[in-house]
């Protein structure tokens, strides 16, 4: 069996002081690809290959997880305009002052966060089975607690869920991302891939990082979007929204609706998945992201 991703060049890039590793492969203009809990840059192993023949892509593995530093620091350092902070200076270092950004989960929340704090950079971004932070606190209802009870979990005080997920981090690992697909179960991801995430959500300071993750999510990252919308900030650049259809993105309403506070103009579909969107239906995936991208992503002439 193949490894993912094995054609990808693979890099550790000092970032803030802090080491961040990347892969990276292809040609054409930079794509920037961030992954979501509890997975690492392998997650977009079956959409990022197809990508490079237009592409370069960049997949880092975001801070706190994969085999990037996990820094202390507490919920400031994992609050995602921190983290968007470092993949612009990431970019930067690798070569590319404009990209565009492909955002899964808490991926897909640095790509937003990144393109309100640096319109500049960001040529175009799609978000992938989320709805903005703020938007879903606001609309916080005993059944979307119930389908995101983690977001409550893993967002109180160290050490509690740190403690409790790490006397089984597999299985905790496992049965979260079972039951997020649309079959409930794991047979859409690659053995090899679910190995990686496996390894590394057991080491301890990761497990920490992204407890870190989600209790920036419930403070500093719901601060900074209520003030965004009280701004009347905007996300200017072309905006491509996807979701499963089997998994409740949103905050009960159409994820397109939930999105219009910060982007007005964005476009998007569902995808005949649950969660995990890249690794159920990878298909459907490209056949939206590619022609989005042709479209609002230049290449050099």
């Amino acid at each position: 069996m193949t490894a993912p991703m094995s054609e990808f060049d693979e890099k550790r890039v000092t970032v803030g002081g802090d080491d961040i590793f990347v892969r990276t492969a292809g040609r054409g203009p930079p794509l920037l690809l961030l992954h979501g809990y509890p997975q690492t840059s392998v997650m977009w192993h079956q959409v990022a290959t197809p990508l490079i023949d237009q592409h370069t892509v960049i997949a880092p593995d975001l801070p706190g997880y994969g085999r990037s530093d996990a820094p202390d620091g507490g919920p400031a350092r994992y609050s995602k305009r921190r983290i968007a902070a470092d993949m612009v200076a990431l970019m930067e270092l690798l070569g590319y002052g404009r990209f565009a950004v492909v955002g899964h989960d808490r991926g897909g929340r640095v790509g937003y966060r990144l393109s309100l704090d640096h319109p500049q950079r960001v040529l175009a971004l799609a978000v992938l089975d989320i709805v903005p932070t703020g938007v879903l606190w606001a609309n916080f209802t005993v059944n979307r607690a119930l389908t995101y009870y983690h977001w409550l979990f893993l967002a109180q005080p160290s050490p509690l869920p740190e403690m409790l997920i790490g006397h089984d981090p597999g299985g905790f690992l496992d049965h979260t991302m079972a039951s997020w697909t649309k079959a409930g179960d794991l047979s859409a991801f690659d053995p090899l891939a679910m190995a990686d995430y496996r390894e590394c959500f057991a080491d301890p300071a990761h497990l920490r990082a992204s407890c870190e993750d989600y209790r920036a999510g419930a403070t500093i990252d719901r601060v900074d979007d209520e003030a965004s919308f009280a701004n009347g900030e905007t996300i200017g650049c072309p905006t491509l929204v996807l979701w499963g259809n089997a998994f409740s993105a949103g905050d009960g309403r159409p994820p397109l609706e939930a999105w219009r506070p910060l982007a007005p103009d964005a476009t998007g579909r569902g995808i005949d998945a649950g969660h995990f969107i890249c690794e159920e239906n990878p298909a459907a995936v490209l056949a939206a992201l590619q022609p989005f991208l042709v479209q609002h992503v230049p290449r050099p002439r």
